[in-house]
């Protein structure tokens, strides 16, 4: 049975943690691993089948392709922070991880989720431009514009990441070294320390308002001028397809922002972590496999690229 470290503050330094992860039965967790092998497998032939599409076909290199790709690149290395360490857990009965693999883990899940929500923006603005503005799309969303919009959005990501795990990692966790859950956030984190204090709160809540809030309200003034631009085109035709075009990224926003408030926007004293174990999931696991559907089964060109990829590798005859 793994062996639980209990650590006195200020008399011994914290060198691993143990996941506890979503069960102990040993035939649930054979399940929970095949769940878990197969999304994952789902998740990595999505999203390299979109971005070898996206780079591959001439009619999908645009703005809104671009930032697709990334949002699949971003997916990709995303899921792999977690999945890769919850197969090894449901298999293995070491379920410890190092601090300093902690400490790497919460870095990039952090800095890729932040990253997403600047990316999940930047495509708001897109779709705005394209349809309050269309005369004027190719030249306001110019190749420059859109590297530098998903550069900010890498970076941004990253240099809050790197203060949330700063604040983090800097905490005194006295009262035990059991994660109770399947990978290492905030809220199992926070509720192992026995010093977080208001700065520590503060900076919790400035991160949730530049990092999440923040993009929202950039999203939700994108699709207040892109719906006011839809009511005014006179056929019922042209206004279907104009919110076509703003569908997918819509059904992502709602999906991928509704679950991140669930967990984050409340305070450390209200967080349920066997309640909140169960929700994780979705964004950290299914919504990197779902994604590339989103963006792919409703889409023609994405259909006609793969069919003609298809086709390229079906050998002559």
């Amino acid at each position: 049975m793994q062996k639980v470290e209990f650590m006195e503050r200020g008399n011994h330094t914290v060198t691993e943690f143990i996941l506890l992860g979503f069960t102990t039965d040993p035939a649930m967790q054979l399940v929970l691993f095949v769940f878990f092998l197969g999304v994952y497998s789902a998740t990595l032939l999505g999203n390299t089948t979109l971005i070898v599409l996206i780079c591959n076909d001439s009619r999908l290199h645009t703005p809104m392709y671009f930032f697709i790709g990334n949002l699949s690149f971003l997916d990709l290395f995303y899921s792999s922070v977690y999945v890769p360490k919850i197969l090894l857990t449901c298999i293995s009965e070491d379920k410890s991880i190092s601090f300093a693999g902690c400490l790497s883990q919460f870095f990039f899940s952090a800095g890729l989720a932040y990253s997403e929500c600047y990316l999940l923006a930047s495509m708001a603005y897109d779709r705005y431009v394209a349809i309050c503005k269309p005369l004027l799309y190719a030249q306001v969303m110019s190749r420059r514009l859109c590297i530098c919009l998903v550069l900010y959005c890498y970076t941004g990501g990253f240099v809050n990441s790197t203060i949330l795990t700063s604040n983090t990692f800097t905490l005194d966790f006295c009262a035990s070294n059991v994660i109770n859950d399947f990978f290492c956030d905030v809220p199992p984190l926070v509720k192992l320390a026995c010093n977080v204090n208001d700065i520590y709160q503060s900076v919790l809540y400035f991160l949730l308002a530049s990092n999440v809030m923040t993009p929202i309200v950039l999203i939700l003034a994108s699709y207040l001028f892109i719906i006011a631009a839809i009511l005014r085109i006179r056929s019922t035709q042209g206004r279907l397809k104009a919110f076509s075009t703003c569908s997918s990224h819509l059904i992502s926003v709602i999906l991928y922002f509704g679950s991140f408030l669930y967990i984050y926007s409340r305070p450390s004293s209200s967080y349920s972590l066997e309640r909140d174990k169960m929700i994780s999931p979705l964004y950290t696991v299914l919504f990197p496999m779902l994604n590339p559907m989103i963006y792919s089964l409703r889409n023609k060109d994405v259909k006609e690229a793969l069919r003609k990829l298809f086709k390229l590798a079906q050998p002559e005859a």
